[in-house]
């Protein structure tokens, strides 16, 4: 999980959905900004080039209990049936991190470790915190069924494959510092655009010592 640049005004149909009453939040011109705004990433596990996006509500609207959240432009999120699947429970109705409000890299660590995904609360006295902590590690490990068990090991899977990338770069950054070429193709897999940008980040950010002009092109990219 990434911070993401939400673009206002909300969509014209949203607007008319309000004043009509209609309820619907999933017209062509939500879609498209919803898909651009999030960079074709399911917001929570940051898989790319979704096949199966969902219009998630950040906070649930329990089927018109809460109408002012169904078509609220900003309680709505760009993710994939694996992820908002898992987040329909009602352990997380409460709210997670919002990423276009807060910069989830301020709160949480991303780390893959060998097999397994290590997700952390910085602040851990703070439920938010934790919870959203909680929900992108079952996002990668939750295989209480047998789909789950099938989409959980597809997204780690994909993970480990993009970190390995992200590792022969940095392999050969190592045996050549300055290659510009070398440095431009890391500093395209850290923007926040990419597959699995969080853990990418959050690695560089580990091994700053190890390579400052890393570090430099990690901060030039937040600014963009």
């Amino acid at each position: 999980m990434v911070k993401v640049t939400r673009s206002f005004p909300a969509p014209q149909s949203l607007i008319e959905a309000a004043k009509k009453g209609t309820g619907r939040y999933d017209e062509p011109d939500v879609i498209e900004r919803l898909n651009r705004d999030f960079h074709n990433k399911c917001y929570i596990c940051e898989m790319k080039d979704l096949q199966d996006p969902n219009v998630e509500h950040l906070l649930p609207h329990k089927n018109g209990k809460y109408p002012e959240r169904k078509l609220d432009w900003e309680n709505l999120f760009w993710s994939c049936g694996h992820c908002n699947s898992i987040k329909n429970n009602g352990k997380y109705d409460t709210g997670i991190i919002d990423c276009c409000r807060q910069d989830p890299e301020q709160y949480l660590t991303f780390k893959l470790i060998s097999d397994s995904v290590v997700i952390n609360a910085v602040k851990s006295e703070e439920e938010i915190y934790r919870k959203t902590a909680a929900l992108i590690t079952e996002t990668f490990s939750l295989k209480n069924t047998g789909m789950r068990t099938y989409t959980s090991d597809k997204r780690l899977r994909l993970l480990q494959k993009e970190m390995n990338i992200l590792y022969k770069q940095i392999e050969k950054l190592h045996g050549n510092p300055d290659c510009k070429i070398t440095i431009k193709i890391i500093g395209s897999l850290l923007r926040r655009e990419s597959a699995f940008a969080a853990f990418k980040r959050c690695y560089v950010k580990e091994h700053a010592r190890e390579y400052p002009q890393l570090l430099n092109y990690l901060l030039e990219s937040e600014a963009t």
